[in-house]
């Protein structure tokens, strides 16, 4: 083992992960919107079908936070419920969820490009490559 501290490494993440979650809230909240329903119509559009329960883990949520969730987007005209096979429902975003997706994408790009803004292009690639490797190769929580 290194002279590195895992700790210290492990918090560094934590803070970058922090601080880009509270700049992208302060810009979300410009087109009315919060960081987990920007989250969930992201979700949502990239998984068309998706069961809750796998929309709720692709969020990092509960079921049941998710579900919330999902009735404030429904009430909010963001996300539309259909019924699918048995009890399963599926999510689909409205005109107006997709307007908000698309906006959040722009906010996003922003703030997670001036987060990363002062690495050269090979550093970024190099951190994705590194992040990647350490991450477990299941494919939840992927973009």
């Amino acid at each position: 083992m290194t002279n590195i501290n895992v700790l210290e490494l492990g918090r560094a993440i934590k803070q970058l992960q922090n601080l880009n979650h509270r700049r992208l809230e302060s810009g979300l909240r410009e087109i009315d919107t919060t960081l987990a329903q920007w989250d969930a119509l992201r979700a949502i559009y990239h998984n068309p079908g998706a069961s809750a329960h796998a929309l709720a883990e692709e969020t990092f949520q509960t079921d049941q936070s998710f579900g919330t969730l999902a009735t404030r987007m429904i009430a909010n005209g963001l996300v539309e419920r259909k019924q699918g096979v048995g009890r399963a429902l599926l999510h689909i975003l409205t005109p107006k969820g997709h307007s908000i997706l698309e906006q959040g994408l722009a906010i996003a790009k922003n703030v997670i490009g001036d987060a990363f803004k002062d690495l050269t292009e090979a550093e970024r690639m190099q951190l994705l490559r590194l992040v990647q490797k350490v991450l477990p190769n299941d494919g939840v929580g992927q973009v």
